[in-house]
C-alpha cells in the first residue's frame, strides 16, 4: 500500500507442493488485532508489522472505516536494515492521528526516539505486564 514498505524481501514460504520454498516478500497475510475501544476508536494490536506499520493501520482503516484509529502498540519492525524508513514511516504516521503509540520489541531504538520527537507524549512505553487503560 505505501511506497517504502515493500514487505521482506528475504523472506520465503514453502511452496504449494509441500517441497520446495519460494519468495513470499509480500506478507500478505499480516496478522494484527482491532478493538473498537468505546468512546475512544480503534487501537490495533501488531505482532512485527512485517508487512509495514504504516500498511496495517492502512488495512484497518480501510477494513473498518466507521471506527476512527486511536491507537497502536507492538513492534513495528523498523530496526537494522529497516532503519532507512523511520523518517517515512513518521511522516506517514502522522495521517492518522493516533494518541498512543506504544512501539514494542522489533521497532528499535532509534525508530523509538524519533517517534518521541514527532509525537511526544502520544509515544508510550511497551513492555511485558504494561496495562493500558482507554
Amino acid at each position: 500500500m505505501t511506497a517504502f514498505e515493500t514487505g521482506m524481501q528475504e523472506q520465503y514460504r514453502l511452496a504449494a507442493n509441500g517441497v520446495d520454498w519460494e519468495p513470499d516478500p509480500l506478507i500478505v497475510d499480516e496478522r494484527y488485532v482491532a478493538v473498537s475501544v468505546r468512546g475512544k476508536g480503534m487501537v490495533i494490536f501488531t505482532a512485527c508489522s512485517h508487512a509495514g506499520v504504516v500498511n496495517v493501520l492502512k488495512d484497518a482503516r480501510e477494513r473498518f472505516p466507521s471506527i476512527p484509529l486511536h491507537g497502536i502498540l507492538g513492534g513495528f519492525h523498523l530496526s537494522g536494515p529497516k532503519e532507512k524508513f523511520i523518517p517515512e514511516t513518521v511522516t506517514a504516521l502522522k495521517e492518522f492521528g493516533l494518541t498512543t503509540i506504544a512501539p514494542a520489541h522489533c521497532t528499535g531504538w532509534r525508530a523509538v526516539g524519533a517517534l518521541l520527537h514527532a509525537f511526544g507524549t502520544a509515544v508510550v512505553p511497551a513492555s511485558v505486564g504494561t496495562r493500558y487503560r482507554f
